[in-house]
């Protein structure tokens, strides 16, 4: 809804409905719409479209009554997600073993905003973890974000032509400022303190390397967040960009400091009443250390759907993914999502060249299908099937394979 007048017309009341567990007070402190204020068409819809991008949410509107001496009421309309959600994720891991992943996550902690929760994983070994994510914490701009994880996993490091597995042990705390300048513009920036331990288990490696590692670190980060995105229950439409830069440093004889960033950016147009094309584009570059510990993986539970789990590592990546997504059934709490896809990219070799990138041997393209089954009153709470096949990846036996999970893709 757009509102337009000439005549500048003051809010004497600002109601707002529809809100169960997410706080009236904090709704209130968070939208730049003030009650005793002059009515502004442009700060309200910036409210409603800052309003949809809140977990508790899943859709806003507005509705303005005219009133005699160029007064006016104000009331948005809110519906809201069920927050409280737990996580299951299942896969197999590299030597063919049955692992999941179990949390539960509150979106919406305390009725203002706040994520809370953690997770147990169990893939021969144990992990856990846990968040604590309050944006507005201090303020509508300022706000904490603190996780600790307990990460093991086995995990594939290339030598060449030789492959080994190694027991990877990530311990972690980190603390990050969260600052919004706008309803566009996002920084998030802070420090993590954490150790790697690595353990040889089995495969081949190469001359010099350690077959034990244990390795203490810090990590200076700083995530840069452009956000044009508007949301319509499941549909997307707008641009955005995430930049992530980190300084890692460490004091051992194997391993040097290092730099790493990367730049995600997304773009969803809508087609027609139904239907939704989504892509998102991965520039990604590091230190270029000629390490099997190198930090780009290929996997295809993170950017080519198919291709199999910790495939290669690399110094440098570029990776687009897109596809179409079509609204086949639609209801007051579920629609159903057909898909078609594209994922392609492409590495750099540790202590490669740039030229890597634009190899054709180093190129991997896997097309598919699959399904989406999206609760419109649960936050994030879409769960998806692809199948990918190989269409060309010359490094590769693996022909294509499933890929569950939660939540979009991207």
């Amino acid at each position: 809804m757009q509102v337009t007048c000439a005549q500048k017309t003051t809010i004497v009341s600002l109601e707002i409905v529809g809100q169960d567990k997410i706080k009236t007070s904090y709704l209130k402190k968070i939208i730049t719409t003030k009650q005793g204020e002059v009515l502004d068409s442009v700060k309200l819809n910036q409210d409603i479209t800052f309003l949809k991008r809140l977990p508790a949410v899943s859709h806003a509107y507005f509705n303005v009554t005219r009133l005699p001496n160029f007064k006016s009421h104000v009331k948005i309309g809110i519906e809201e997600n069920f927050t409280l959600l737990p996580s299951l994720n299942f896969w197999t891991t590299t030597n063919k073993q049955f692992a999941y992943k179990l949390g539960l996550y509150e979106y919406n902690f305390l009725g203002n905003n706040t994520t809370f929760g953690g997770f147990y994983q169990n893939n021969g070994f144990h992990s856990y973890g846990f968040t604590y994510r309050a944006p507005n914490l201090f303020s509508k701009k300022w706000g904490l974000a603190i996780s600790f994880k307990d990460w093991k996993s086995e995990e594939p490091l290339y030598f060449g032509e030789k492959t080994a597995n190694y027991l990877y042990n990530n311990t972690s705390v980190e603390l990050l400022g969260l600052y919004q300048l706008n309803l566009k513009h996002r920084i998030d920036f802070g420090i993590s303190f954490f150790s790697e331990k690595y353990k040889y288990l089995s495969g081949e490696t190469a001359e010099g390397v350690p077959l034990a590692l244990d390795l203490d670190k810090k990590l200076l980060k700083l995530v840069y967040q452009y956000n044009g995105l508007d949301y319509y229950y499941q549909y997307v439409s707008g641009f955005k960009s995430v930049l992530y830069t980190q300084y890692v440093t460490t004091q051992n004889d194997f391993q040097n400091d290092f730099l790493i960033a990367w730049n995600d950016f997304f773009y969803y147009k809508r087609i027609g009443a139904k239907g939704n094309w989504a892509n998102k584009l991965r520039l990604g570059i590091a230190s270029n250390e000629n390490s099997p510990f190198a930090p780009f993986a290929l996997d295809n539970n993170v950017n080519i759907r198919g291709v199999g789990i910790l495939v290669d590592r690399g110094t440098g990546v570029a990776v687009l993914n897109s596809e179409y997504r079509h609204t086949v059934y639609d209801k007051k709490w579920l629609a159903i999502q057909t898909n078609v896809f594209t994922d392609a990219g492409t590495w750099r070799e540790p202590g490669g060249q740039l030229s890597d990138l634009f190899k054709q041997e180093k190129l991997r393209v896997f097309s598919g299908i699959g399904l989406r089954f999206i609760s419109k009153k649960i936050y994030n709470a879409t769960f998806r099937i692809d199948y990918g096949f190989k269409v060309y990846d010359t490094r590769n036996t693996t022909k294509g394979g499933l890929v569950f999970g939660l939540g979009q893709y991207f």
